[in-house]
Formats: C-alpha cells, sequence, structure tokens
C-alpha cells in the first residue's frame, strides 16, 4: 500500500479513541501487568505514546522540512514515559494522549504537505537518511504496533487461565 496522508490520518485520528474505548476505565490488574522482565504494560505503552507525539513526529516532520538532512534528529528515549508517568492515572494519561495527537494532526494539516515535501530527507542518529514520508508511515506502524502491543500484553494475563483452548489462541502463546 502506497503511503498516502489521508489514509494515514484515518489510522493516527482514531488511536486515541481506540485506546480510550480499550482501556478506560480498567482495573490495575489490566493496566500494569507486562509479559515480564523489561516488557512494558498497557500503562507504559500509553505514556511512551505521549512521549512520542511530544519528541517525535511532528519535531522530526518540521526538522526534515527546516534542515533537511543538515541536522540529524535528536535521539528518541524509548524509556523516557517510565519516569515521567509515575503518579498519574490512566485516564490523565488517556486524555494527554488524545490532546497531543489532535493538536499534532491540525499542525500536520496546516502544513499542506505536498508530494516533494514528502521525498525530503532528513537524518536519522542511528538510521541515518530517511524521508518525510517514512517518518510519516512509521508513525502508523508505529501505532497500529503499540494497539497490537497493548491487546497482546492483555491477552497473556489469562495465558493459564484459557485452559485446553490455549492452543487455538496465539495471542496467549507468543
Amino acid at each position: 500500500m502506497e503511503f498516502q496522508i489521508e489514509e494515514a490520518r484515518q489510522i493516527l485520528s482514531r488511536t486515541p479513541e481506540t485506546l480510550n474505548s480499550l482501556l478506560r476505565p480498567l482495573s490495575n490488574s489490566w493496566l500494569l501487568h507486562n509479559e515480564g522482565g523489561d516488557t512494558w504494560s498497557p500503562f507504559d505503552v500509553v505514556g511512551h505514546l505521549i512521549h512520542g507525539e511530544e519528541t517525535d513526529w511532528i519535531p522530526r516532520t518540521k526538522m526534515i522540512l527546516e534542515h533537511g538532512e543538515g541536522r540529524a534528529f535528536e535521539p528518541f528515549d524509548r524509556f523516557a514515559m517510565l519516569e515521567r508517568s509515575k503518579g498519574k492515572s490512566i485516564t490523565e494519561l488517556l486524555e494527554t494522549f488524545t490532546q497531543l495527537r489532535e493538536a499534532n494532526l491540525q499542525e500536520l494539516d496546516e502544513m499542506k504537505l505536498t508530494a516533494a515535501d514528502l521525498e525530503k530527507r532528513g537524518r536519522h542518529p542511528e538510521l541515518g537518511t530517511v524521508t518525510l514520508k517514512q517518518l510519516l508511515a512509521t508513525w502508523v506502524a508505529h501505532d497500529l504496533g503499540h494497539v497490537a502491543q497493548i491487546v497482546r500484553v492483555m491477552a497473556k494475563q489469562y495465558r493459564e487461565e484459557v485452559g485446553p483452548w490455549r492452543q487455538y489462541l496465539s495471542i496467549v502463546n507468543g
């Protein structure tokens, strides 16, 4: 599927609503459990999405448009949310994410990006040269990946409880 801003917006605009519907209000048993080790809980994922809204997608879009490859993106701290979300409720996080996403989509719309803009290049500190189209497509795939992650983490909470049906539920076995 070729990247189109209008189609990307269809997903990006629905992610807050999807997460609100899925996570609000749920008990901490659903929100705070992860897959073990250094994995993330649904609560952590929402915090991570907030951090991305603040420091990644639109700031990097602007950097590509203003500086091209002349200035590398600031490195993204994938774990910043662990400290920044402390003491907050899932309701606070979901409201913050919704507000930031709405503002970022409005800002994206106001940029009135052209096909030529989408081909402009920037410089990622680890990946090297990237295009604006790749960055924006990644925003969409990133959202979908984290929605899938949240659902997987939640399903795994009943991994043992489903008994023999586990053989039919790939989501709890992965």
